[in-house]
């Protein structure tokens, strides 16, 4: 596949590894924290978060999300015509300044669209593992996607 893929592209079952993965640094953390307006002391500030159960600042689970999806575009949603909405996301466990996040994505279903020919449904499961191939988080998602011919 190219930049994502058509309806006919997608085979249930088949996995999909995303490369290349990424590495956060503490800056990538402190600057999501600030952009997203999440000012919780946990992700701004070492003194606190060596305070705390995890004994250092983690990275934020919606860096590690978006930095998840992002990285399964090129080879899953490239061509997506819309994002359909996100069944379950779970955060597995923890990732910290430092870690190296991959992912791969499994097709899970897809189907014709009832109301338009020319396109189809694609249903994925996104994992992230960390640099130990311990998994991150899972997410379930459905998009639309053109048939081939149709884009």
């Amino acid at each position: 596949m190219s930049f994502g893929g058509h309806y006919e592209d997608y085979v249930p079952g088949a996995i999909h590894r995303h490369w290349p993965g990424r590495t956060i640094a503490e800056y990538d953390n402190t600057l999501f924290a600030l952009l997203s307006m999440n000012q919780n002391p946990l992700f701004l500030d070492d003194a606190y978060a060596k305070s705390q159960p995890l004994g250092r600042r983690p990275v934020i689970d919606t860096l590690a999300f978006s930095l998840t999806v992002g990285m399964s575009v090129a080879d899953m949603t490239g061509r997506a015509i819309a994002n359909l909405g996100y069944d379950s996301v779970i955060f597995e466990r923890p990732l910290f300044p430092g870690d190296s996040l991959c992912a791969e994505s499994e097709v899970l279903e897809k189907r014709e669209s009832a109301s338009k020919p020319d396109r189809g449904i694609v249903a994925i499961e996104t994992r992230a593992f960390n640099q130990n191939k311990e998994r991150i988080l899972v997410l379930r998602r459905q998009y639309l996607v053109p048939k081939r011919g149709n884009s």
